[in-house]
């Protein structure tokens, strides 16, 4: 770090504490060259993430959207929030551990998917048939018969 007295790319730190209102790392440095200290904040890099939608519109990636609707298709359900919760960390974890800048919603509807069929089959019917958006009743129930096809043929827990 370079020191804003004298210049020198030389300092070593004395004191490094968390700033718990930004999220950021306060460091105080003393400069090797003339022994004068200053304070520097390292700060997380976040890369914006684009969600791609089915117009070819973008818009800033949301966490709270996809939290919406999980909420949604839970509704009435013997869920618990911390469940809710869980899914929806590791769906934005898998998100931005994609290393890309944009990703399409199609993408995010299938993790999303994914989870609630290993969580609640009511919940991932309900939001398939909005997902999906089904254009009659049979689309729906040749759905409905894929899934129930897949639940026999599931392992049962013992």
């Amino acid at each position: 770090m370079k020191c804003m007295f004298c210049g020198c790319q030389d300092s070593k730190v004395v004191d490094s504490r968390a700033v718990e209102e930004t999220n950021s790392i306060r460091r105080r440095r003393e400069c090797l060259n003339c022994g004068k200290r200053f304070t520097t904040y390292e700060n997380i890099e976040e890369t914006p993430i684009w969600v791609i939608k089915n117009d070819n519109s973008r818009q800033p990636f949301d966490i709270n959207k996809i939290k919406n609707g999980i909420m949604k298709a839970c509704e009435k359900r013997p869920i618990p929030i911390n469940e809710i919760d869980n899914m929806v960390y590791e769906i934005e974890k898998q998100v931005q551990n994609s290393l890309n800048q944009e990703v399409k919603s199609s993408v995010i509807g299938e993790l999303v998917m994914e989870k609630l069929k290993k969580l609640d089959e009511i919940a991932y019917v309900r939001y398939a048939a909005v997902y999906r958006k089904f254009k009659d009743i049979t689309s729906f129930m040749e759905f409905v018969n894929e899934f129930e096809d897949f639940t026999k043929n599931k392992p049962q827990n013992k």
